[in-house]
């Protein structure tokens, strides 16, 4: 693969690993309550997009699985971390627990939303490539989107929260979330299109995925 491939790979992967470092912070938008994480996670399906169109579903499939893997050597070098005894004057080990550690239900939660997310949108992505012959870029950006991060925010948002917030409030919070994360990648059109229109020329590429075996398992 190229240096272009690489660096979009690299990029999906930081977006990702900074996204849920950060998740820890509640913010408020308009009135809304978000994790700090949407200030980037949307970019990683951003870029979710734009190797899909470019280098197809099965490039696509190898980086979910690699941001899968890297997330989860984050997760484990940060409890490692937390576990080792901390230097005797050092007063930080409840402030770090507190930001970096996660429950094994937020992270099971994340991971079952991601993965689901990332493979919904790329499929619905490649296939509406095929459906549209390449045309109309934008209806496969938003359109993944809008049933990727729907995927996402229900999946992560139920695992992590039912039964300790009420049925109202859970439902609020899923619509909230997928209008932010859609709308974020409505915006960020432009910056896909060019990117888009960068890489077909520079890589002289332009995947369809008309013989792909879309199974999320094979590597």
């Amino acid at each position: 693969m190229s240096w272009r491939f690489i660096t979009c790979a690299a990029l999906f992967v930081t977006c990702l690993l900074t996204a849920n470092t950060i998740a820890t912070k509640l913010i408020t938008v308009g009135g809304v309550v978000l994790t700090a994480g949407i200030v980037i996670f949307p970019l990683s399906y951003v870029l979710g997009d734009v190797l899909t169109e470019v280098w197809g579903y099965a490039a696509a499939r190898r980086v979910i699985w690699l941001g899968f893997a890297c997330n989860a050597l984050m997760v484990v070098a940060i409890w490692v971390g937390a576990e080792v005894p901390p230097a005797p004057f050092w007063k930080g080990q409840g402030a770090y627990e507190e930001i970096l550690g996660q429950t094994p239900r937020i992270l099971a939660a994340s991971f079952a939303g991601y993965l689901a997310g990332e493979f919904a949108n790329s499929f619905v992505l490649a296939k509406l490539k095929i459906l549209t012959r390449g045309r109309w870029l934008w209806t496969r950006t938003i359109g993944s989107t809008l049933v990727g991060q729907a995927f996402d925010t229900v999946i992560f948002v139920t695992l992590a929260f039912a039964g300790t917030v009420p049925a109202g409030a859970l439902a609020a919070l899923v619509i909230a979330q997928w209008a932010v994360k859609v709308a974020y990648e409505a915006a960020a059109t432009p910056l896909t299109y060019a990117a888009v229109a960068y890489l077909k020329t520079s890589e002289q590429v332009d995947t369809y995925d008309d013989a792909t075996d879309f199974n999320p398992m094979r590597l």
